[in-house]
C-alpha cells in the first residue's frame, strides 16, 4: 500500500469518526424531563380549573396552591383523583415547576423566527426555540423517536376548526416524549389536536373539542376546559416508564371534530393501565 493510499485511508476513517461523532450528539441533543409527582396529572392548575361540557379526563387532576375545581352541570368525567388543594397537588404542581425550570434549560438545537407558525412542517427530535410566540396551523408531524421540547417564549396558539390543527406522530416519535414549556399561556383552537405535555407559566385554555394526548399543567394560572378528551401519557424521564409508541397508550389522529372515545383500564397509584382507543385516522 503507497504511502497515499494510507493517507486517503486515514482522512475517510477520520471522516466516518466525526460523521459518527456528529449523528449520535444530535440524537441525544434532548432528554425528557422528570415530572416527579405530576407524572400522574392529566390537568393540573396553580389558580383554578374549569370544566364545561361533557369531556373526558383520564388520568388525576388536582389544583394548587388553589384549592377551586369546577366541574359544570354537564360534569367533565373524570378517571383518576381529583385534588382540591392539599399535599398530593403541591407535591404535584413543585415538581411541574422544576419540570418547567429545567425544560427552559434545554440548550437549543433550533431556534425559530420569534414570531413562528410550525403548521406543515416535519421536524426531528431535538430543542426548538422561540424567542417570542408559536402557532401551529395545519399538520404539524414530527418523525422519529426522541424527544421533542418546544421552549417557547410567550404564546402557544393551535388554530381552530376541523382539521385546523393537529400534531401528527410518526416513525417512532411518541406523545411521552413532546413538551411544550409556554413562557405565558397557551390557547388550543377549537377542534385541534395537540400530542405532548404542556407545561404553562401561566395559563391553560382548551376550548370546544380541542384533544390532547398529554398533559395541561399550568403553573401559576388557571386550565379551562370546554367538552376537550384529554388523556395522560407517561414519560421515561426517570419514572421507568417506556416512551415508545408501543405502551397502549392512545395517541390520538385528528378525525372530524378532535374527539376520541377513551376506554380506561384502571387508575392506580398514578400508574396508568389504559386500553385508550381512538377514532381519529
Amino acid at each position: 500500500m503507497t504511502r497515499n493510499n494510507i493517507k486517503n485511508y486515514f482522512v475517510m476513517f477520520v471522516l466516518i469518526i466525526s460523521a459518527t461523532s456528529i449523528v449520535q450528539s444530535n440524537a441525544f441533543a434532548a432528554s425528557a424531563p422528570n415530572l416527579g409527582a405530576s407524572d400522574s396529572f392529566a390537568v393540573l392548575a396553580g389558580s383554578t380549573i374549569t370544566c364545561t361540557g361533557a369531556g373526558a379526563i383520564i388520568g388525576d387532576i388536582g389544583v394548587s396552591p388553589g384549592t377551586a375545581i369546577v366541574l359544570g352541570a354537564t360534569p367533565c368525567t373524570v378517571t383518576g383523583t381529583i385534588n382540591p388543594g392539599g399535599p398530593v397537588a403541591a407535591h404535584a404542581h413543585a415538581d411541574a415547576a422544576t419540570a418547567f425550570t429545567n425544560l427552559n434549560a434545554a440548550t437549543c438545537t433550533t431556534t425559530e423566527p420569534a414570531v413562528a407558525d410550525i403548521g406543515g412542517q416535519t421536524l426531528t427530535p431535538g430543542v426548538y426555540c422561540f424567542p417570542s410566540s408559536a402557532a401551529i396551523t395545519g399538520n404539524l408531524t414530527l418523525s422519529g423517536n426522541g424527544v421533542y421540547i418546544f421552549k417557547i417564549g410567550s404564546t402557544l396558539v393551535t388554530a381552530a376548526g376541523p382539521g385546523a390543527s393537529n400534531v401528527i406522530l410518526t416513525n417512532g416519535a411518541s406523545a411521552s416524549n413532546v413538551f411544550w414549556a409556554v413562557g405565558s399561556s397557551a390557547t388550543l383552537g377549537t377542534d385541534s389536536v395537540l400530542k405532548g405535555t404542556i407545561i404553562a407559566f401561566t395559563s391553560i385554555t382548551a376550548t370546544t373539542n380541542a384533544a390532547v394526548d398529554g398533559r395541561l399543567l399550568a403553573i401559576n394560572g388557571a386550565v379551562t376546559l370546554d367538552t376537550n378528551n384529554i388523556s395522560v401519557v407517561n414519560t421515561d424521564g426517570g419514572n421507568g416508564h417506556n416512551g415508545n409508541g408501543d405502551n397502549g397508550k392512545g395517541d390520538h389522529d385528528k378525525g372530524n371534530n378532535g374527539k376520541g372515545d377513551h376506554d380506561k383500564g384502571e387508575h392506580d397509584e398514578g400508574h396508568h393501565d389504559k386500553d385508550a382507543k381512538s377514532d381519529r385516522n
